[in-house]
């Protein structure tokens, strides 16, 4: 020891100096040791000047607090560190380690992970290789233990058995970041925790304080998340995103494969009938007879809205894809039975094979799409394969789609009217109002063409108000311009008759163009009437109300209940043109009792598509009471009717 060593004045007794247990070094400014008792001289090997080094002494000068240390070689205790100025400007520094017990260091640590877990439930437990040595009262109440129980349990009986394997390899390991563990209560209750470990050397060996924390809240509100992510909420069945990692999943398993695009035929009548929340049971009714049919070969999920999709593995011809899809339809023969409601409800079915229809997720969904549109538009209640024909066919409805958009705006869409004449005066009681498109470039576009369309992207609704507008409009202006006043008939689609507000619709109309409501009548089909037969004899009645006329269109093509039939305050039937054209005696025969009928109920009759005199005379004969088509007048443009009005006949 230098003589500057032994000479140095202690602020503190010698003896007590050497007798201290904890270790006391004095360093000048620079950081030089001056002298050091016993207990200092035993750490690192004696190697004092080192451990004045090693403690950094030019950065501990500036702690406020005290720091906690560990020492090479590893396997002592933590130490304590301070360094304080002796006396102001004495430019002498003490620098005091304590060995901190094992149960203090628990605090310790903590604290210096403070940082890194911020919550105040947070518990405790110092463990070697899972064996718990000690912890304190937080986590024993988080496990559901007093403190003395959880000194005969370990790690392992705490967790769940899946974790076990876990465990094992971080025992063996110091990560970094907290770890998460399905862990069990003392009752068996499973929860969530989240693992934060420090290791701890003692004597000859490691042990581990841990932090542990109860996150169990913060996973369920994760898996909730992925739920969402993954799963459609209304139905519990997987999203569209989830069956497109299936399909894609599927694809790389290079085996046969089919997709099944699923839709529910009337559901957005029934659903603006009898409303969104009985809409909602309607589709986890129907969720719960798909998932009937799910097994280790079926995916099914839910598109969205009334749309669902089925992943059938393991097709190896057209022919297995065909006999799922037959199976689905026939699944949906008995009612559903929501509220005391019995509703018969049936699927559209599109389907793509892979890889003959599509190599991606994408087009595979794409195609069974475009086939189930098809099914939709001529048949229903069916299923049909993807051909390149219906490809095609795709893509030009998605081109009306467009360009039906800007078809109102551009004031592209016009109305004919064709006459109806009385049989027994000869004059024209009323006009037809039809719907025209003049494309721009393709001419002419039929409405047996664009409607669906209309339909399918709800631009229905907007057309429909603007055809009935337009036709009260024109036949107020006729009025004005002293021409005879007639009924105007328009026709509704089921999508514009269930509308709840349709009756207020009309009766802005009217208010708006000043057309008397006698002077409307509203079309709807026979079988939208047998829909939902007690919602169609309210709003009926409401229209009767307001004073419009309503009839039944293409009447003898449905299923009409004559109990039903009778409670319609409807007053025409228009008899289909196809008891007109076609097959001449039997028809006959429908005709005449239609006529009856419709007599016997106190209702007009009115026969379309009438194109010879026979045809004529016949129904003359028979005391039908109006006519409507080419024999008298095809449908002519506003400023072609004068002659219809004067009298005269066109063809």
């Amino acid at each position: 020891m230098s003589d500057r060593l032994k000479e140095l004045a202690l602020p503190i007794d010698d003896w007590i100096f050497q007798q201290m247990n904890d270790a006391l070094l004095f360093v000048d400014e620079e950081g030089e040791l001056l002298r050091f008792n016993d207990k200092a001289g035993e750490l690192i090997d004696g190697d004092v000047q080192s451990l004045v080094d090693l403690l950094d002494f030019h950065q501990l000068k500036k702690e406020e607090t005290p720091k906690l240390v560990d020492l090479p070689p590893s396997g002592g205790p933590l130490y304590k560190v301070q360094c304080r100025e002796v006396e102001k400007n004495s430019s002498l520094y003490a620098i005091f380690l304590h060995a901190v017990p094992m149960l203090d260091q628990t605090f310790e640590v903590k604290k210096k992970m403070s940082q890194r877990l911020t919550v105040p439930s947070e518990g405790m437990v110092i463990h070697e290789k899972g064996k718990i040595i000690d912890c304190d009262d937080t986590l024993a109440h988080m496990f559901g233990y007093e403190k003395e129980e959880l000194m005969k349990q370990d790690a392992f009986t705490l967790t769940e058995e899946g974790e076990h394997e876990a465990l094992h390899k971080l025992f063996l390991s110091y990560p970094e970041q907290p770890y998460v563990l399905k862990a069990i209560k003392k009752d068996g209750t499973p929860f969530y925790i989240e693992v934060l470990a420090h290791p701890y050397p003692q004597d000859d060996r490691v042990l581990r304080v841990a932090i542990v924390r109860d996150i169990t809240e913060r996973v369920h509100n994760e898996k909730k998340i992925e739920f969402m992510s993954y799963y459609d909420e209304l139905t519990d069945l997987p999203n569209r995103y989830y069956f497109m990692d299936m399909v894609k999943e599927a694809i790389e398993e290079k085996d046969g494969l089919a997709v099944h695009f699923i839709d529910l035929d009337y559901f957005k009548q029934i659903n603006d009938t009898l409303g969104y929340s009985f809409g909602d049971e309607l589709l986890k009714a129907c969720a719960s007879r798909l998932k009937l049919h799910q097994d280790a070969d079926t995916f099914i999920a839910r598109m969205g809205g009334d749309e669902f999709l089925v992943l059938q593995r393991h097709v190896n011809h057209q022919t297995d894809a065909e006999l799922l899809a037959q199976k689905l339809i026939e699944a949906f023969r008995k009612p559903v039975i929501i509220d005391g409601y019995e509703l018969y409800t049936s699927v559209s079915i599109g389907i793509s094979l892979y890889p003959e229809h599509g190599k991606t997720a994408g087009d595979l969904i794409k195609q069974a799409d475009s086939a189930m549109y098809t099914v939709k538009e001529k048949h229903r209640n069916d299923y049909l394969c993807y051909n390149t024909s219906i490809s095609e066919e795709f893509e030009q409805m998605l081109s009306i789609d467009s360009e039906l958009r800007k078809a109102l705006k551009g004031n592209q869409l016009e109305l004919h009217y064709q006459p109806q004449k009385s049989i027994h005066t000869g004059k024209i009681v009323g006009l037809e109002a039809l719907i025209r498109w003049n494309h721009p470039e393709k001419g002419r576009i039929s409405p047996a063409t664009f409607i669906p369309v209309a339909e399918k992207n709800g631009q229905i609704f907007e057309i429909g108000d603007w055809v009935i507008r337009e036709a009260c409009r024109q036949n107020k202006q006729w009025q004005e311009e002293g021409y005879p006043a007639v009924i105007v008939g328009v026709n509704l689609s089921a999508l514009q008759f269930l509308q709840k507000d349709l009756v207020h619709r009309v009766k802005q109309i009217l208010k708006e163009t000043g057309l008397d409501p006698m002077y409307l009548e509203l079309e709807i089909t026979e079988s939208m009437a047998m829909t939902n037969e007690e919602y169609i004899i309210q709003t009926l009645n409401e229209l009767r109300n307001l004073g419009v006329h309503v009839s039944i269109d293409d009447f003898g093509t449905g299923y009409s209940s004559l109990k039903y039939l009778s409670r319609f305050p409807v007053s025409k039937l228009k008899i289909d043109k196809v008891f007109i054209s076609e097959n001449q005696e039997q028809n006959q025969a429908i005709v005449k009792s239609i006529i009856h009928m419709s007599h016997s109920l106190n209702m007009k009759v009115i026969a379309e598509g009438v194109e010879t005199a026979e045809q004529w005379d016949f129904l003359k004969s028979e005391k039908c009471d109006e006519i409507q088509g080419y024999f008298y007048s095809k449908p002519l443009p506003a400023e072609e009717l004068i002659t219809v009005f004067e009298n005269k006949p066109v063809h």
